[in-house]
């Protein structure tokens, strides 16, 4: 029974605080979403096997070929974003795919180290935060905070929940927008881009106030 159920999104087996049950649904969306199949293979008493099934290319591929270029809409040109999310794998691969697209990906795992980075003279033009993170400040905290010292900073809060279930009565201040678990890796690059292109702010603005908060 347990294997029907383990791409279901908040599925898990695991104790409250030690998982959000929303890691192989990423995983199950990211290989649906490209063609392929996922297939689980499993023996009480002796484990499990989880196989991943690719769509193969047949011909011939440039050195360029797919990859996102100045030109396209969702492309970075170097922006620095903060990703902070308690799941590593998730976090890696959400930096991966920014980075893939030309943009700069710092990574935290808790609402404390990402804030001691928004804290510090780094630049950071978009913070990308999961809601509920472990180590006493969630994602909205953590916004908060660094707003404080960066004004104007871009939020993306990234959550498995509906967004009037986190927010109370959906509303977000300027230059903040949220993302619903399981995404699509063309909604995240287009929030990102569109964030970022927001003419809220500027990141000098909020470069200045770090510089000289005491």
């Amino acid at each position: 029974m347990l294997i029907k159920r383990v791409v279901d999104p908040f599925f898990t087996t695991k104790p409250i605080g030690m998982g959000s049950g929303l890691g192989l649904s990423m995983v199950y969306g990211f290989v649906r979403q490209s063609g392929g199949q996922v297939r689980v293979c499993s023996e009480l008493g002796k484990g499990t096997t989880m196989c991943l099934y690719l769509p193969r290319f047949i011909g011939q591929v440039g050195s360029e070929a797919h990859l996102p270029t100045a030109d396209s809409d969702d492309a970075g040109k170097g922006q620095t974003v903060l990703v902070i999310d308690d799941e590593q794998t998730l976090c890696a691969l959400v930096a991966e795919v920014l980075e893939a697209r030309g943009y700069r990906a710092l990574t935290a795992h808790d609402g404390q180290t990402g804030l001691q980075i928004l804290q510090s003279p780094q630049r950071v033009d978009l913070l990308v935060t999961d809601v509920g993170l472990p180590g006493g400040l969630n994602g909205r905290q953590v916004a908060d905070a660094a707003r404080a010292i960066r004004p104007g900073l871009k939020v993306l809060f990234v959550t498995g929940y509906a967004e009037n279930a986190v927010w109370g009565n959906g509303h977000l201040d300027p230059g903040m927008s949220v993302l619903t678990k399981p995404f699509e890796i063309a909604a995240l690059a287009s929030k990102v881009r569109a964030l970022i292109d927001d003419p809220v702010n500027t990141w000098a603005h909020a470069a200045l106030n770090v510089a000289n908060a005491p």
